[in-house]
């Protein structure tokens, strides 16, 4: 399975068409590494609030929804156009009247899925008045079993143990942090996810700054592929990383075989060793 996590670069534009042509830039640089999954990060479509109304203000977030059937469409045909599974990052939409932090999985054979965030934050909460997702869907993939976790649900363990419960064997972490706090509670929890349940973790964030667009002026990404920490993988368990707040892309191969080996025969097993007697198990 080759991912690519792409650090996009959050600047002011001016229009749609402005935004749909940086998506495409990145997509097709991913698909010239003949990448299977590209992962955007969490909230990068609040670029297009910068696009501003007549006045020039920056719009609200209540008016991101309203670019959700050109956001879908976009991804939709590059995912068809260049046979790759899309991650289209998350965007916001409006659901009965509430407010939903959504990813979405864009199949090259026009299928959609989609994860709402399930943990929301408390600035999500107090200045979007942002809603919770329901429910953790897993998806099946022509190269394997996987789930999206939206930043801060990769923060709470018992979520992935789910995840993993149902057969996934790799996270798709698409994030947005504002400063370094942020991000490496973000990078030590994927870090820690890895090692509990013995999968990969691919993540990435925001860079860049929107500085007419309030709670997205600052931000502090970086893209990573994160594996256990066993004898078959890199020593700190990085197989690949970009720079920190640098507008780039990032590509590496995972071998699902050695998860399927270290999970058995690891130097330690701590799947297999959990000690459901004392605590659930998420199955």
């Amino acid at each position: 399975m080759r991912v690519a996590a792409v650090q996009y670069h959050l600047h002011t534009i001016r229009s749609f068409e402005e935004f749909a042509a940086r998506v495409d830039h990145y997509v097709k640089t991913a698909a010239e590494f003949e990448a299977d999954f590209v992962l955007f990060p969490e909230l990068f479509t609040t670029q297009l609030l910068s696009i501003g109304d007549e006045s020039g203000r920056a719009l609200p977030i209540e008016a991101l929804p309203g670019f959700t059937p050109k956001y879908m469409d976009l991804f939709a045909g590059l995912a068809r156009e260049t046979g790759m599974h899309l991650i289209g990052g998350t965007h916001i939409i409006e659901d009965a009247g509430r407010l939903y932090n959504v990813a979405y999985l864009f199949y090259p054979d026009g299928r959609i899925g989609e994860q709402r965030k399930l943990h929301i934050t408390p600035t999500e909460v107090k200045e979007w008045r942002m809603a919770a997702g329901s429910g953790l869907q897993v998806f099946d993939t022509d190269k394997g079993r996987i789930a999206l976790l939206i930043c801060y649900d990769i923060e709470f363990p018992e979520i992935v143990r789910m995840a993993k419960a149902r057969g996934v064997d790799v996270i798709f972490c698409p994030s947005c942090t504002d400063d370094r706090h942020g991000f490496h509670r973000v990078r030590y929890s994927c870090h820690a996810r890895t090692i509990e349940n013995q999968v990969y973790v691919v993540t990435t964030g925001t860079v860049g700054s929107l500085p007419t667009v309030d709670f997205m002026r600052g931000n502090f990404g970086q893209a990573a592929v994160l594996t256990p920490n066993d004898v078959p993988f890199p020593p700190g368990g990085v197989l690949a990383a970009g720079e920190i707040n640098d507008d780039m892309i990032i590509v590496a191969d995972l071998n699902l075989e050695l998860l399927y080996k270290v999970r058995e025969k690891g130097s330690v097993t701590t799947w297999r060793d959990r000690r459901t007697d004392l605590y659930p198990d998420w199955a």
